[in-house]
């Protein structure tokens, strides 16, 4: 698998120069399996792959340590250009330290959609995830890949599931890992998180224009990327690359 490994000195440090490779994204909420799907879609393509919700998650885990407030916009606009951070494959660092487990939690994700409201943030973050589009590929996976960071993607993607179907995998995934876990919780947590990330005002979960809506309610993962790599194929064939 061709997987980007970046090492950046600051999530803010990288300029937005102009993308050199085709770049497919898959948005989403939480839930939808679009991680999973982005993963074996790049692995497929030997392209690389950007997991953008990871820098929101490590930024929020930052902010947490140091004290700063989640809903302080211009605070956590200054973290995001202190903290370093570095990606290798499903591995991430922050400051030198691997906190992958630590991020991957559902308080993580919360935090990351209270963090990923503010505009400076966003900005903070937006060139370095522009500069991850390097050959041969990038797939990229996210909530507004499509509709902000990679507007002319070859192929926009957006996978939806009901958010009962979302919380009963979350809740799977919790058990099987033998941690407690309320189904009516998780599902609550989830329309509350659907509800910030749709309605904020800097880059709101949408699909994007032109984008491709591809639901996986009801569905395994292998029928899922099944459609999505019959997509992908179509896509790249008509354009070319």
């Amino acid at each position: 698998m061709t997987q980007a490994q970046q090492s950046i000195q600051s999530l803010g440090a990288c300029s937005s120069a102009g993308i050199s490779a085709p770049v497919i994204t898959i948005d989403g909420p939480s839930g939808t399996g679009k991680g999973t799907i982005a993963g074996l879609l790049a692995t497929h393509l030997g392209w690389h792959l950007l997991d953008s919700g990871a820098l929101y998650r490590t930024l929020a885990l930052a902010a947490r340590r140091q004290g700063v407030d989640l809903d302080d916009n211009a605070a956590l606009g200054r973290l995001a250009a202190q903290v370093e951070v570095q990606l290798k494959g499903e591995q991430v660092q922050l400051d030198g330290e691997d906190v992958s487990p630590a991020i991957r939690t559902a308080e993580a994700g919360a935090d990351a959609s209270r963090v990923a409201v503010h505009p400076q943030v966003r900005a903070a973050l937006l060139g370095w995830q522009r500069d991850a589009a390097v050959a041969p590929g990038l797939v990229a996976d996210g909530r507004d890949m499509g509709s902000r960071v990679f507007p002319d993607a070859v192929l926009k993607l957006y996978l939806d599931a009901s958010p009962e179907e979302r919380a009963q995998r979350r809740y799977k995934q919790l058990k099987d890992k033998g941690m407690d876990a309320n189904l009516r919780d998780l599902v609550q947590a989830l329309r509350v998180r659907d509800e910030r990330d749709q309605g904020r005002a800097e880059s709101p979960l949408q699909v994007p224009d032109g984008g491709i809506l591809v639901d996986s309610t009801s569905k395994s993962i292998d029928e899922v990327f099944a459609q999505v790599l019959d997509l992908a194929r179509a896509a790249l064939a008509s354009t070319g690359v």
